[in-house]
C-alpha cells in the first residue's frame, strides 16, 4: 500500500469535531452498506468507516463505483442531523462543499460540483457522494440518521476501458496544471474532508435558513444556473438550469417558459446552442 491511511494522525486531527470514532477496512463490500447496518442498530453519530478497497462500492441510483485498492479515498460517515426528511438533499450539497474545500486545500485543485452529488475536474468525474437515510415516521418525517458516503479518485493514473473517457483523479488533474503534480496523501485528504464536513453540518444546523449553503453551492457549480440540460424524469424534458429551490432541488426553465423542479439525479448536459 503506497499511501496507507494513518488512523492515529486522523484521530488527533479530528479532535473537537463530531467524527471521533474511526474504523478502517483493508477490503469491504461497501462502507455505506456496513455503516447503514451499524446505524440501524443504534451506532452513535460520528462513526466513520474508511476502506482501502471496496468490492461492491455503490453510487447514486445503484451505479457501481470503481474502488481501486489504495488509489482513492473511500469513506462513510454516520450523522444524526436535526433535519426534516424534506431537507435531506441539503446533506449532499453540504458534503459537496466539504469536498470542494478539502480538494482545494490538499491538492490545489478546484472541483466543479455537479448537482446533486458528483465531483468533477476538467469535465471528468473525480468523485461522488451517496447519502442514505433512516427516517422517523410521522406527519412531517424527521431524519433518524444519515450515512454520508464519499469516494474520491486520488492516485489513479488509468481507469477501466468503460470509464477511461469520463473519469479522472486528483493525480491526473494536478499533473496537467502549470505547477505540475503536487504530493497527495489519502490521510491528509480524509482529515481535511471530515473537518470541512463537520463545519458544514454545524453551519447547516445553526443557520435559520439553508440560503447561505445554497448560495455557496451555486458559486462552486457550473450546473446550477445557465446550463442547458435534459432531464429524464416525468416523461423527459429539456431546458436551462435556473438555480435551486429552498430544499436544494434543481430548477429548470423549459422552452415553454415554465419552471420545473428536478426531483432526482440523472440530469444530462446538452450542447450550449440548444
Amino acid at each position: 500500500m503506497p499511501d496507507p491511511l494513518h488512523l492515529p494522525q486522523l484521530r488527533s486531527g479530528l479532535t473537537g469535531t463530531r467524527f471521533t470514532q474511526l474504523r478502517h477496512f483493508a477490503t469491504v463490500d461497501s462502507t455505506n452498506t456496513q455503516l447503514l447496518s451499524a446505524a440501524a442498530a443504534g451506532a452513535p453519530e460520528g462513526l466513520v468507516y474508511l476502506a482501502d478497497e471496496q468490492t461492491a462500492g455503490r453510487g447514486r441510483g445503484g451505479h457501481a463505483w470503481h474502488s481501486a485498492p489504495g488509489e482513492g479515498l473511500y469513506l462513510s460517515a454516520l450523522v444524526r442531523p436535526h433535519l426534516p426528511l424534506r431537507d435531506a438533499l441539503l446533506l449532499s450539497l453540504a458534503t459537496g462543499l466539504a469536498a470542494w474545500q478539502a480538494v482545494h486545500e490538499t491538492a490545489a485543485l478546484t472541483l466543479d460540483l455537479h448537482w446533486p452529488n458528483d465531483l468533477y475536474l476538467s469535465e471528468k468525474k473525480a468523485g461522488g457522494i451517496l447519502v442514505e437515510t433512516g427516517v422517523e415516521p410521522g406527519h412531517d418525517p424527521l431524519l433518524r440518521y444519515a450515512v454520508i458516503g464519499i469516494g474520491i479518485n486520488l492516485h489513479q493514473r488509468s481507469f477501466p476501458a468503460e470509464l477511461a473517457a469520463t473519469a479522472t483523479s486528483l493525480t491526473l488533474a494536478s499533473s496537467r496544471t502549470p505547477a505540475g503534480a503536487v504530493p497527495l496523501s489519502r490521510t491528509a485528504l480524509a482529515l481535511a474532508l471530515l473537518r470541512a464536513l463537520d463545519l458544514e453540518l454545524t453551519r447547516l444546523e445553526a443557520d435559520a435558513s439553508p440560503a447561505p449553503l445554497l448560495a455557496r453551492f451555486a458559486e462552486r457549480s457550473s450546473w446550477v444556473r445557465g446550463k442547458p440540460v435534459h432531464v429524464p424524469e416525468q416523461g423527459g424534458y429539456s431546458g436551462v438550469t435556473a438555480g435551486l429551490d429552498p430544499h436544494g432541488f434543481l430548477l429548470v426553465e423549459t422552452g415553454a417558459g415554465g419552471l420545473r423542479t428536478v426531483l432526482s439525479g440523472g440530469v444530462r448536459a446538452l450542447a450550449a446552442e440548444m
